[in-house]
């Protein structure tokens, strides 16, 4: 995913709380749900950042040599500016990217079906 094309704010902005808590009817559920997916996230850009900075990886055993590669410099500028994961969840769950359930509602639905 390219996370430099999302729609998600660079900076903090400012939310209401009623509309983050409308889809789940708890804000806290809500909250649960955009941090569990700003995990995630979280998760992944590392992954990316790790494979694309081991490219440059040096396996020398001397601590004095230290090499300054311009490419490693410009990949580590471009995930520095990405958004947080934080505000990328925040979108995703705003623009109804984020599938979730509630097991708990689940089976009170089977057990009133019954």
């Amino acid at each position: 995913m390219d996370y430099k094309k999302s729609k998600s704010p660079v900076n903090t902005v400012t939310r209401n709380i009623m509309d983050l808590a409308k889809d789940t009817g708890n804000i806290y559920e809500s909250v649960a749900i955009i941090s569990k997916r700003a995990n995630q996230i979280s998760v992944q850009i590392k992954e990316d950042l790790s494979k694309k900075l081991q490219e440059f990886a040096s396996y020398n055993d001397t601590v004095d040599e230290v090499f300054e590669n311009r490419e490693q410099i410009e990949i580590s500028r471009y995930y520095e500016k990405l958004p947080k994961p934080s505000l990328l969840a925040t979108q995703e769950f705003i623009e109804d990217k984020i599938y979730w359930r509630d097991p708990s509602l689940e089976s009170r639905e089977e057990n009133a079906e019954a």
